[in-house]
């Protein structure tokens, strides 16, 4: 998706302040789902022959896991298609990538219907999705290899990344008047971190007085450890009041983080993060924590929505190259004014519209979960 930066500094804005006053639907000609569509009678709309003539079978397969958003999303995608009568296998391959390309080798074998395909981040994933392709099966593909987007037929899905850093720094840049002296965590070779880093580096210079003095990030299986240890050494040359925040780019990052601020004693320095999922949701409500705000979109409503939109294009429907899933902010403040522990549960209850829209929720798909109600 290629935009210049002052299109895509104006489009977040415009985003951001939607996001913020509570509306997390997009307008029906942007979500897939027409309006006429919208208000269709259930009861009349017709389940596409291709859905309906066989039991589907779909197959989704993660590269990332071990972590709770790669549980949500898992899930997410697979509650979706039982509640529509369909089989839903998935396969986490824990940062294995040899694991990755051979269980997408071997569901090949199995006579699936279509891929979900997430974090596919090498070549090799553009070759899978190539021979996938070569069957005649469809494919969404979630925070993968931007080169799949050349792929016919398949579609590139994400978080609105750039969205999700713009707002967890607008946050610092509200809580410290826009003067900070801040450690970035990232890393670099994965799609979400590209994009989130290029929202970075526009917001440095637009404000000239947020200071980046330490950055670390490493992508492994124990990322938070090592994360915990290298911002624990950074804090030990960098005494107190030199430090105002850190930027994490990832909750992996900022759980470490966190762990090293609160053993450090500098619960001084705040920590603004992106995604969200159980365990980000204790720290932040932990006493003293420094974790005050993370910017995020549903991993479980990421699932669902590649589902859907897989589910077109098996009933052989119009689907976009590319869909940004909407990002909120998520504030400490908002957290702390509950009047129970919140969790991905209840996060609807003060995020307004969390976890819900209506992209790509066709008429024929309520139509179908109501009719597996009844089995």
């Amino acid at each position: 998706m290629k935009k210049s930066i002052g299109s895509v500094l104006l489009s977040l804005f415009i985003t951001s302040t939607i996001i913020l006053t509570g509306c997390s639907q997009k307008p029906a000609s942007e979500s897939g789902t027409s309006s006429t569509a919208q208000s269709s009678d259930t009861a009349s709309a017709t389940i596409p022959s291709k859905i309906e003539s066989k039991q589907l079978k779909i197959m989704v397969v993660r590269k990332i896991g071990g972590d709770d958003h790669t549980a949500q999303f898992l899930a997410g995608a697979k509650q979706e298609g039982e509640s529509l009568g369909i089989t839903v296998d998935v396969f986490s391959a824990n940062g294995d990538s040899a694991k990755f390309h051979d269980a997408i080798d071997q569901a090949l074998g199995k006579d699936y219907d279509g891929f979900i395909i997430s974090h596919g981040d090498d070549a090799a994933t553009v070759e899978d999705v190539n021979k996938i392709r070569a069957k005649g099966i469809p494919v969404v593909a979630f925070d993968s290899n931007p080169d799949i987007s050349k792929i016919e037929g398949v579609t590139l899905t994400s978080q609105d990344d750039e969205a999700l850093a713009l707002l967890s720094f607008k946050k610092l840049i509200q809580d410290h008047n826009g003067k900070a002296n801040i450690v970035y965590l990232w890393v670099d070779g994965f799609p979400p971190m590209v994009n989130r880093n290029r929202e970075y580096k526009v917001m440095l210079e637009k404000y000239p007085e947020i200071k980046e003095i330490e950055r670390f990030g490493v992508a492994t299986a124990d990322t938070s450890v090592q994360t915990q240890n290298a911002v624990a050494a950074i804090l030990a040359k960098n005494p107190k009041g030199t430090i105002d925040a850190i930027f994490a780019t990832w909750d992996a990052f900022a759980i470490g983080a966190q762990r090293a601020v609160k053993e450090a004693g500098r619960n001084e320095i705040k920590i603004y993060g992106m995604d969200v999922s159980n365990a980000d949701l204790q720290a932040i409500q932990e006493k003293d924590s420094s974790w005050v705000s993370t910017a995020a979109a549903d991993p479980k409503l990421i699932g669902a929505v590649d589902l859907r939109i897989l589910l077109k294009k098996i009933a052989g429907e119009s689907t976009p190259k590319y869909y940004d899933v909407e990002a909120a902010s998520i504030s400490q403040d908002q957290i702390k004014n509950s009047s129970e522990p919140v969790n991905m549960e209840n996060l609807s209850n003060i995020i307004p519209g969390w976890g819900e829209t209506k992209a790509f929720r066709e008429p024929w798909m309520d139509a179908l979960k109501e009719k597996n109600s009844k089995k």
